[in-house]
């Protein structure tokens, strides 16, 4: 891993130190994607202790076995594995939580009763997404796109000032995703951000 890496990693922790009074959240949030991680297993071995990873498998067939690898994996680094959009599989593998796209946001409370110590995360892509699913009862709400991304699925990005008035107005806790990468992390430090998500930015050859 190069310092550029630790420099990401350190930015998050800052983050994360400043909200730990109100969350005991995981500082860092690795998410998977089939074309832009293809090898899960690497990224989530590459993470440092107290981070998380969301395996997002978009229906892939040999999702079971995956989440069942990264289970086994990240239990002994320990990192939380957090499975994105299935509830079921999460409960399956013995998942830490679940990360929830914003469609399905409002899932959240049921599964705040049915699970009380899951970590659930949701996506949001506005202040009223944002508002929402935290008043559903998500632990924590990752809103994008932050910075110009990749993703097929990112809007706009918001820039750092925008996401700064965004976590201000959330009414909770709020990770960054969307570009993040370690040229960009620490103009995010005074945004009040509990922590930092990405996908390519933590993928192996980029740490």
């Amino acid at each position: 891993m190069g310092d550029s890496f630790w420099d990401l990693s350190r930015t998050a922790w800052s983050l994360s130190r400043r909200a730990a009074a109100q969350n005991p959240l995981p500082p860092l949030l690795l998410f998977t994607d089939p074309a832009r991680t293809p090898d899960p297993m690497a990224a989530a071995a590459a993470l440092p202790r107290g981070s998380a990873v969301v395996y997002r498998a978009f229906g892939a067939a040999e999702a079971p076995k995956i989440a069942r690898e990264l289970r086994t994996l990240t239990a002994r680094r320990g990192v939380r594995l957090l499975i994105g959009a299935d509830a079921a599989l999460a409960r399956a593998v013995g998942a830490d939580g679940v990360h929830l796209p914003e469609r399905l946001a409002l899932r959240a409370g049921p599964l705040r009763r049915a699970r009380p110590g899951w970590t659930i995360t949701a996506a949001a892509h506005s202040l009223p997404a944002a508002r929402r699913a935290l008043a559903a009862g998500a632990d924590a709400v990752v809103v994008s796109a932050v910075f110009p991304s990749r993703s097929a699925s990112a809007g706009p990005p918001l820039g750092a000032l925008r996401f700064a008035r965004l976590v201000r107005a959330a009414g909770g806790p709020v990770y960054a995703l969307g570009g993040v990468n370690m040229k960009n992390a620490r103009r995010l430090l005074a945004s009040g951000a509990v922590g930092l998500a990405a996908v390519e930015g933590l993928a192996p050859g980029r740490i």
